[in-house]
């Protein structure tokens, strides 16, 4: 175990190698720079002395090499849109909590509630319940979250009053913690909860059914086993690797943020953010995010694989199974 779990993480190191060096490149090929938007209003002189000082009238691989060099010594630089230069590492650490809280809560209400419904809906297929969960699936997926939660914010926010956007405040960086209310998680929860729960119910309706058909549970049951020993000892632990599969990849997209969820609420979070660089150009703060990003996919790849072998103890790491 300890020996492929080390070297997963060396494989994790030279991905993240290879998408800081794609991104680096990526973001260079593009015409312009952060000191070239029409807003920024520089030139001349001045445009050049800026460049100067960020090290950005060097040679790209020069400057990715500089920028390794420094990331490895976990200095991601400075960011250059946000007013006084902060570093990136400061800036995510002020961000990200709000985006994890609210996708923690996402996360929490979705698999609960649609783990809790595909089960349900397996076990009475084509009932009422069934019906139910096949209706929210349908619309979870169907209907774009910004559309439910611009419905949400006209309905609750403002005529009912449930909810006020101005309570997303993000103070100054010389300042700790952020003035948000609890109750103003909730209806971006909601919001951002309906998809992944829909995919979640609807992944754990079709796992257990399977499951429920197979021979071996008709067998317990003509065996005279209990419906719930069935079901916690044989059915559940055979669904769980499926819906495994499927689901963890889901954590995340769900703390890293959504850009329009973000944006109709007013969330100062990192989805919010990560768009406002790119416009930016903000070198530093995009590659500082997308490095976040791919270690938090990498890691959760991980997990994924050491859970295999906790549900099912014949799943060996690896690739390969016992008998």
């Amino acid at each position: 175990m300890i020996g492929y779990v080390l070297r997963r993480l060396a494989s994790l190191s030279f991905v993240l190698l290879v998408v800081s060096l794609l991104v680096f490149v990526l973001m260079n090929m593009v015409p312009g720079g952060p000191f070239t938007l029409a807003d920024r209003g520089y030139s001349g002189a001045a445009l050049e002395n800026l460049e100067r000082k960020y090290g950005l009238d060097k040679p790209v691989h020069e400057r990715y090499i500089n920028y390794l060099t420094s990331a490895l010594q976990l200095d991601f630089g400075n960011s250059f849109s946000v007013a006084g230069n902060p570093p990136v590492s400061e800036l995510i650490a002020r961000v990200w909590p709000v985006t994890f809280q609210l996708g923690l809560y996402t996360i929490i209400l979705s698999f609960g509630l649609g783990i809790t419904l595909g089960i349900v809906a397996a076990y009475y297929r084509n009932g009422v319940v069934d019906n139910f969960v096949t209706f929210i699936a349908t619309t979870g997926i169907a209907v774009p979250n910004f559309i439910i939660a611009t419905w949400f914010l006209l309905i609750f926010g403002y005529q009912i009053g449930w909810s006020d956007p101005s309570n997303w405040i993000i103070p100054p960086l010389t300042q700790d913690g952020y003035a948000i209310l609890s109750w103003d998680y909730f209806l971006p929860v909601i919001t951002y909860a309906l998809a992944p729960l829909a995919l979640v119910s609807r992944y754990t309706r079709s796992s257990f059914s399977d499951v429920l058909n197979a021979d071996f549970i008709r067998t317990a049951r003509a065996k005279g086993l209990g419906e719930r020993f069935i079901m916690l000892r044989h059915v559940f632990r055979n669904a769980l690797i499926p819906m495994i599969t499927v689901l963890l990849p889901q954590i995340p997209n769900l703390l890293t943020g959504s850009l329009f969820i973000e944006v109709v609420y007013g969330i100062p979070g990192l989805g919010k953010f990560f768009v406002t660089s790119i416009f930016n150009r903000d070198y530093p703060m995009i590659m500082g995010l997308v490095l976040l990003i791919a270690l938090l996919w990498g890691l959760t790849y991980l997990l994924t694989d050491i859970l295999y072998t906790m549900v099912d103890p014949r799943i060996r790491l690896g690739g390969s199974k016992g008998a």
